[in-house]
């Protein structure tokens, strides 16, 4: 398999084919797969609704939307803040004209940048002139970029009609409840119709509102995902009813991600110790959803002025006094090529991952959980110490799944701090069997080992390394018993 000199992107993972379908349409077999070559045509090249396309493809957020009208209790919108890594957060606001300007701008320096998003640092519909300014502009000079948007929902029903006019093809919602007392818990106060409502009766409203939105955009056919924030003892155990509801309602893929709660942050929550989830406790509700419909997993989110491949941030190389000194080298046709060339390697990708699960039978196989050290393109191809996150895999001996990426502490500091780093990962990975990597320092190496941890190095594709270490730990199991 020959591997492409391009700069390719940080992120594994196999991806089943779309299961989104109608339900109860009555369709006949062959329109069905229509049906499911069209919805996968769409979400191909988008990096957040195809798990296989975040390998390979970009996204940038443009801030340009500052006000909110909500109060959650897990946001605090932070400006002119570089060193926080979460939804809310923005290095510098945007005007429309700057906005578009950026996007030209990195759609020439980053090809595979194949969708431009507005998701913050407020609202985007709380902010509709700017929001759809923006659009406007970017549609014009780059016919080729995916725009999408993400929104509290409270305000989503009035703009359907404009958002399909400007061919947005995917909006996200955020959706923690659709019990108005539950969500009493999450939302201090609701801003609606020159009004604020507080509790219960804000709850309510706000609820309403998602669920009128959410219809609509199933009635003008744009895929929807929604984003719940799980907060242990609040909405835990409720969000298997949120995703039974918004599977009904037709949202095309769910994300249930971990609330963000660290003290220095300044939310409500974390400013009352409100925890987050594990990773156990986070994959066991992911898990309890996943029946009822397709589940992002491999979310990392972003900030509101994130750049690049999920799981890595250029915002900073991009900064206003930057990107306005330069001039737009926007080339649809030379982006082509390049998308070209991504997808016949990720053909050659598939290929090899086909071949190195065909015939793998393990009756009764236990499950074990692996960590890849990856720099993208679904391979194992990242030094230890240079790994910024993992990326999760359940191995049965059958399949290999992607179910989660946990952030770490790089390893290599030139010596200051290795220690306290290593602490750090060790709790990261404690309930991983191996860790697959290119290449590790023998002093790191040690130290997993003694820990219970094996180490693998290679640098081939995820699933033949993650089956390979698999087959000996099931061979050296039996020879303990």
């Amino acid at each position: 398999m020959t591997l492409p000199s391009t700069r390719l992107l940080t992120s594994p993972a196999t991806e089943s084919p779309t299961q989104a379908k109608s339900g109860g349409c009555g369709c006949d077999s062959s329109t069905t797969v229509e049906m499911d070559e069209k919805l996968q045509e769409r979400i191909a090249k988008h990096p957040c609704y195809s798990e296989d396309a975040h390998h390979h493809y970009a996204r940038m957020h443009v801030a340009v939307a500052p006000a909110c009208n909500i109060q959650c209790n897990y946001c605090n919108r932070k400006y002119d803040c570089a060193n926080e890594s979460r939804p809310g957060v923005v290095s510098e606001l945007l005007t429309p004209e700057e906005a578009a300007h950026k996007a030209l701008v990195i759609g020439g320096k980053i090809p595979q940048m194949t969708v431009v998003g507005i998701a913050g640092p407020g609202d985007p519909l709380a902010n509709p002139d700017k929001t759809f300014r923006t659009f406007e502009l970017i549609a014009e000079q780059a016919p080729d970029i995916k725009l999408c948007l993400s929104t509290n929902g409270l305000m989503l029903p009035d703009y359907i009609d404009r958002i399909k006019q400007l061919n947005i093809d995917h909006v996200t919602i955020t959706i923690n409840m659709v019990d108005p007392e539950i969500g009493a818990k999450i939302y201090p106060w609701v801003h609606y119709k020159r009004r604020r409502y507080r509790g219960i009766e804000g709850a309510r409203i706000l609820h309403e509102r998602q669920m009128e939105g959410l219809q609509a955009l199933k009635e003008a056919d744009i895929l929807c995902k929604v984003n719940s924030v799980m907060i242990p003892g609040i909405n835990d155990h409720h969000l298997v009813e949120v995703n039974r509801v918004i599977r009904e309602k037709g949202a095309f893929l769910h994300n249930i991600m971990p609330l963000i709660s660290a003290p220095e942050h300044g939310t409500h929550f974390g400013l009352t110790g409100q925890r987050g989830p594990t990773p156990k406790e986070l994959k066991e509700v992911q898990d309890n959803c996943s029946g009822n419909m397709k589940m992002m997993r491999h979310c990392r989110q972003c900030r509101a002025d994130a750049v690049g491949l999920l799981g890595e941030d250029r915002s900073q190389e991009f900064s206003k006094d930057k990107f306005l000194e330069m001039t737009p080298e926007y080339d649809v046709e030379q982006r082509a090529t390049v998308h070209e060339g991504i997808e016949k390697f990720k053909e050659e990708i598939k290929v090899a991952k086909e071949k190195a699960l065909a015939g793998k039978k393990f009756a009764n196989s236990p499950k074990v959980l692996v960590a890849v050290a990856t720099k993208g393109g679904g391979l194992v191809n990242q030094h230890f110490g240079h790994a910024k996150e993992f990326q999760i895999y359940e191995v049965d001996g059958n399949e290999v799944r992607f179910i989660s990426h946990r952030k770490i502490d790089q390893y290599c500091q030139g010596g200051y701090g290795e220690d306290a780093s290593f602490e750090y990962i060790m709790k990261a990975i404690a309930d991983c069997k191996a860790v697959l990597v290119s290449k590790i320092g023998n002093c790191p190496k040690e130290k997993l080992q003694q820990a219970g941890i094996q180490t693998v190095e290679a640098y081939d594709v995820i699933e033949k390394v993650a089956l390979e270490f698999y087959e000996q730990h099931v061979k050296e199991l039996g020879n303990q018993e």
